[in-house]
């Protein structure tokens, strides 16, 4: 049975339950950021996912980038380039994580993980933010 790890739920706040994954807003307002969680058991690595939910997984990557390029806009900096990574050194739970970047950003060129202090939503901020990234959200 599928169990988020709770580093997830401190850090992000949730979107949307997708076909396969959940979708979270990571809390960190510096950038228009989504991860997501495949909702399968006991899941490390790519390679631990079927071959069906890998697809999946592309299909919702690319869902996953529409509304993180919708959360740029909506804060009024659009994305220039989508980061997508699946890293889990620290968190070692599947997940993958949809970043999208500015040449303007914090942590421009580098990666953002480690990169300064989180920048939390204000409430009325993430408000809005998951509005603008749920209704990116369509069919698949």
């Amino acid at each position: 049975m599928f169990a988020l790890d709770p580093a997830f739920s401190a850090t992000s706040h949730l979107l949307t339950d997708l076909d396969l994954c959940q979708a979270r807003l990571q809390d960190d307002a510096r950038y228009p950021w989504i991860v997501l969680i495949p909702r399968r058991a006991h899941m490390r690595e790519l390679e631990d996912l079927s071959l069906q939910d890998r697809a999946r997984l592309m299909d919702e990557v690319l869902a996953a980038g529409r509304a993180v390029r919708a959360l740029g806009e909506a804060s009024g900096r659009p994305v220039e380039k989508l980061n997508v990574a699946a890293l889990g050194n620290v968190t070692p739970q599947l997940h993958v994580h949809v970043v999208g970047r500015r040449a303007d950003d914090p942590a421009w060129p580098d990666p953002v993980w480690g990169r300064g202090g989180v920048l939390t939503y204000a409430p009325e901020d993430l408000a809005a933010a998951v509005v603008a990234a749920r209704g990116a959200f369509g069919p698949i």
